[in-house]
């Protein structure tokens, strides 16, 4: 992309070292935004993260937060070392999170609480913490990665489920408060999108049922996604990035869906 309209930018990509925040974080640095990356994962993965993101910046390596998103403290923190690092935050993606699936009487709390915790309330303490700068410069984009269970259920993912809609909530309601503003708050809905995680789910399913990794793909893992084919990392990527151009200033407080069809089933 030889469009880089994001120059002069900072943005913050939680979860970024792998997966969707990689690619955003890849999208942004494209287009010319400083970023900084954050999330868990091996030594050696999130070195190649920052050397792969820093090469796209033209430094040796982007700068990192290890930020533990279920602890508020730890988030403010990430939040200030990122407006040090990038030297102005302007862009603010909220992408990291965990799952856990379970019917909900046997579902553990502390799995409950976990992604409550980083799925949800990260959200809230990362623009609690970073709005105010971007109101006084008058500039700023928050994107939160929700997802297809932020707009519609499916069994054995209370805490997912919930933890979603309540993103698709706050995305809502940040927006209207900051509506006057030239700061934006949205929300993306992806459905399944090709990550070597989800992808791992395809051999164990077609073993358990007796079927092709084709069939299982497209009758039990995209049993809901009416084109049956993944959502790519680079579309979800294209999206934020739109919704960081300045034509998107008028979109505000949406929950934008990127899934085959999912939700208009």
């Amino acid at each position: 992309m030889s469009d880089r309209f994001l120059s002069g930018q900072g943005a913050l990509v939680t979860g970024s070292t792998s997966g969707i925040g990689l690619g955003i974080a890849k999208a942004l640095a494209t287009a010319g935004a400083r970023v900084m990356l954050n999330g868990f994962g091996k030594p050696e993965e999130i070195a190649a993260a920052r050397a792969e993101i820093g090469a796209l910046m033209g430094v040796a390596e982007a700068p990192y937060s290890a930020a533990d998103m279920s602890k508020p403290a730890s988030i403010r923190e990430m939040i200030a070392d990122a407006e040090k690092a990038l030297g102005t935050l302007d862009i603010l993606v909220n992408n990291a999170g965990i799952q856990f699936v379970s019917p909900v009487q046997d579902f553990p709390d502390e799995k409950w609480d976990a992604i409550i915790a980083i799925n949800m309330s990260s959200n809230f303490h990362a623009i609690k913490a970073a709005l105010p700068a971007m109101l006084a410069r008058k500039r700023g984009r928050i994107i939160n990665v929700a997802s297809a269970h932020g707009l519609v259920a499916s069994p054995f993912k209370s805490a997912y489920v919930t933890a979603k809609h309540g993103v698709v909530g706050l995305t809502k309601t940040v927006a209207i408060e900051i509506a006057e503003s030239p700061v934006t708050c949205n929300a993306i809905c992806p459905g399944f999108v090709r990550t070597p995680l989800a992808e791992a789910q395809v051999k164990p399913l077609a073993e358990k049922f007796g079927i092709s990794e084709e069939q299982a793909l497209k009758e039990k893992l995209l049993v809901h996604q009416p084109n049956k084919r993944w959502v790519e990392v680079e579309d979800v990527a294209e999206m934020a990035l739109y919704l960081c151009r300045p034509q998107a200033g008028s979109v505000n407080g949406s929950a934008l869906s990127i899934d085959g069809g999912w939700v208009a089933n």
